[in-house]
């Protein structure tokens, strides 16, 4: 068997990073992951690439941008000759395995994994394309609406809960598979559920255990449409709120139900790790646990992702490797900087093979250095006109956009971003740094013309595609039903005990 350390990734979806301030929030029901956390180094202040599934995941798998990747959006094709995490991995002698959602759009559904255990529950398709030359117009059967939230509560299964049921039962078998010690390389295995995202649907076990939670509202209550933002006036819009009457009640189950699917991930992550531990694998494996990008959960009114608040942007980030001592590091770090972190870990050189990662290995912070560049963000998808990017660096965040004031806020003292301190006079001379870094950083006219000429093509080639007969790029996976069990072109005692784990005891 090889030494090369295992590597397993359990992601989650949409899950706040501010209730892992240094593992999980005490309040919160997390066995679990409270046990991993205090064997881990945890990153309080761990950002997404992207607040959007498909390009904040693409963004975390490649260690690039959206800009570099072209994941504009949660319809942009994520293309075949971009390495990730998983090609490096591969190349480098591991067998590579992916249970659960990654959001790939694209007829390749793969991505470096040889196996995929499931299916994706969004579609691989262009149809969720936006489309900047309509501002302001809502495709109402796919984008975000409150009804989420004015249908928040108990059920015992849904869509989303049928998926990572799905997820976990695949991965738990996997382990057991991968113990068997039939291949010899080193495995990294990527688990993916799907929760907490909304809907904000729970089963009772988990609902229950919040009855008495003092988290059920938030800290920074809605306030008026005219007092908010430029872009969080477009996400509010976008999210069709006129047409919604968000009640307290409403707002205390959505919390709730969310809070409650942290605790059923909770569970399924138990699993895992637990049959990790019983086929002693665990001394040699990597684990790292994040999400793609937060949620608001109503937050100064706001809900779901899209925006470069801490709710939205900010992600739970640890990792667990074999010798390294529990640790927390408070320097902003990003989600693209797993990718060349883990290859790191795997003993791969990623700035030879891969110079043009825009992630940093995090090896030097999980010995104490601090990262000296900021942490940069871009979004460019429904609920914006053009582009926005992000810089968090220190204490401050500076959010910029072409159609939009710039927005200055330091964290530090204003933990909320209540006050924006872009034209304060006072902070003049910090606003003007982070401006010229974004003019250093970014050509915002050509980013905003590469969005809209992918959008255009997309919407042609989306149109073409969903006339005559229609082929799914969704991805099928190969149950081989012929090769499982006992079969009579197998030998029965071989089969028994290559299946046995362990053996001879």
């Amino acid at each position: 068997m090889s030494s090369a350390p295992n590597i397993l990734i359990l992601m989650v979806d949409q899950l706040n990073g501010t209730l892992f301030p240094d593992g999980p929030a005490d309040w919160l029901h997390t066995p679990n992951l409270r046990k991993l956390a205090e064997r881990s180094v945890r990153f309080s202040n761990a950002y997404t690439g992207s607040p959007l599934c498909a390009p904040g995941r693409a963004s975390f798998m490649a260690g690039q941008l959206p800009r570099r990747t072209r994941v504009y959006d949660n319809a942009a094709e994520f293309a075949s000759d971009i390495p990730t995490y998983a090609h490096h991995l591969r190349r480098a002698g591991y067998q590579t395995c992916m249970s659960g959602k990654m959001h790939f759009v694209g007829p390749d559904q793969l991505h470096g994994f040889e196996e995929r255990l499931t299916t994706d529950i969004y579609p691989a398709d262009f149809g969720w394309t936006p489309d900047y030359r309509k501002p302001g117009e809502r495709i109402d059967w796919w984008y975000h609406n409150m009804g989420s939230v004015t249908g928040a509560g108990v059920a015992e299964i849904s869509n989303q809960m049928e998926y990572d049921d799905e997820v976990a039962y695949h991965a738990v078998r996997k382990v057991y598979d991968l113990a068997r010690g039939h291949d010899e390389r080193p495995w990294m295995l990527t688990v993916s559920f799907t929760h907490p995202h909304d809907p904000y649907v729970a089963r009772r076990k988990y609902w229950d255990l919040y009855e008495d939670c003092e988290h059920l509202e938030p800290e920074v209550p809605a306030f008026a449409y005219e007092e908010q933002d430029a872009h969080s006036k477009r996400i509010f819009d976008a999210n069709d709120w006129r047409n919604f009457d968000i009640t307290t009640e409403d707002i205390r189950r959505s919390r709730r139900a969310y809070f409650a699917n942290i605790s059923y991930l909770d569970d399924k992550i138990g699993e895992i790790l637990d049959t990790l531990e019983r086929t002693r694998q665990a001394d040699n494996t990597i684990i790292l646990f994040l999400s793609d990008h937060g949620d608001m959960l109503g937050e100064r009114g706001l809900w779901f992702k899209m925006t470069f608040f801490e709710g939205s942007a900010r992600v739970p980030l640890m990792i667990a490797a074999p010798g390294m001592a529990p640790a927390l590091v408070t320097t902003p770090v990003s989600t693209m900087d797993v990718t060349p972190t883990i290859c790191d870990l795997a003993g791969i050189d990623i700035e030879e093979i891969a110079p043009w990662t825009d992630g940093e290995t995090l090896v030097p912070s999980l010995k104490g250095e601090r990262r000296a560049t900021p942490v940069r963000i871009e979004y460019a998808a429904e609920g914006s006109n053009a582009p926005l990017v992000c810089l968090r660096h220190d204490r401050w965040k500076y959010v910029h956009c072409e159609l939009d004031p710039p927005m200055l806020f330091d964290l530090e003292n204003d933990p909320n971003e209540l006050q924006n301190l872009a034209t304060e006079p006072d902070y003049h001379s910090t606003a003007a740094t982070f401006a010229e870094a974004v003019r250093r950083l970014w050509d915002m006219q050509a980013y905003d013309a590469e969005v809209r000429q992918s959008q255009a093509r997309r919407w042609v080639v989306y149109e073409a595609l969903r006339n005559g007969s229609y082929f799914p790029w969704d991805f099928q996976p190969l149950q081989k039903a012929s090769e499982r069990y006992m079969r009579n072109h197998m030998d029965l005692n071989v089969v028994e005990e290559n299946q046995r784990f362990p053996r001879g005891e």
